[in-house]
């Protein structure tokens, strides 16, 4: 399930992407079978080795149409190792949460992309958050966890900032936002007790097969509660 709606990302065949800490390759991988040159930046070596792993895996199976390709990089966000205007598109999903100086990461994601560029960027929406956090200290207070809360305004402000223009928003996985409540009331490191249990069935059926009734309550809940927010900007 993505968070990112690569048809509003613009994105397209032969496209070089940056997926800026990529964590475990969803939005990659999604990007490659679209044909896309996808880059896989993170810090993680554990997890670039998972992304690796299966990159190889759908290459080997045909998954990957010609033009598409994509190469795991270990990396900094506030020194990223690339040329400035080096990609078509980019994807920041639910990292800035967690970079101190989120203002250099930004500046940052701005270099490396090229004038008439699209870039797509993901946090935790304030009002699911602020309950996460109300709920559970261990939720976000842990080394490398979340430090801020996002205002809206506050993000656009930072990536306009950045000399990025904001092109449009939305919220996404209303449904996810009941289940982190559930676990961070709970205690958000036991998964295991029923509710929590039941409920990540019901998201797992999400997922997998995406009924009509649960469409139709993330669509219409997603504006209220979605658990992330999204804003997509462009390079002048």
């Amino acid at each position: 399930m993505l968070t990112v709606d690569l048809d509003r990302l613009r994105l397209g065949r032969g496209d070089t992407l940056l997926d800026m800490g990529c964590g475990g390759g969803r939005h990659a991988f999604a990007a490659m079978k679209r044909g896309a040159k996808v880059v896989a930046l993170d810090a993680d070596a554990g997890e670039l080795k998972v992304v690796q792993d299966t990159v190889t895996a759908m290459d080997e199976a045909g998954e990957i149409p010609s033009g598409g390709a994509g190469a795991p990089v270990q990396g900094d966000a506030l020194a990223l190792p690339f040329a400035d205007a080096a990609f078509d598109r980019i994807i920041a999903s639910e990292v800035l949460e967690h970079i101190p100086d989120d203002r250099g990461a930004i500046a940052e994601l701005a270099r490396v992309l090229r004038p008439g560029g699209r870039m797509a960027v993901t946090v935790p929406a304030r009002l699911p958050e602020r309950i996460n956090w109300a709920l559970s200290t261990e939720y976000h207070d842990i080394p490398g966890g979340h430090i801020r809360i996002y205002r809206q305004h506050e993000l656009e402000q930072r990536l306009e900032r950045a000399g990025l223009m904001l092109r449009g928003s939305a919220h996404a996985h209303a449904l996810h936002s009941p289940y982190w409540w559930i676990r961070c009331a709970g205690g958000v490191n036991d998964s295991d007790r029923l509710l929590a249990r039941r409920y990540h069935d019901l998201l797992v059926w999400q997922i997998m097969k995406n009924p009509p009734v649960l469409r139709w309550a993330d669509r219409a809940l997603n504006p209220l509660i979605g658990k992330s927010l999204i804003l997509y900007v462009e390079k002048p």
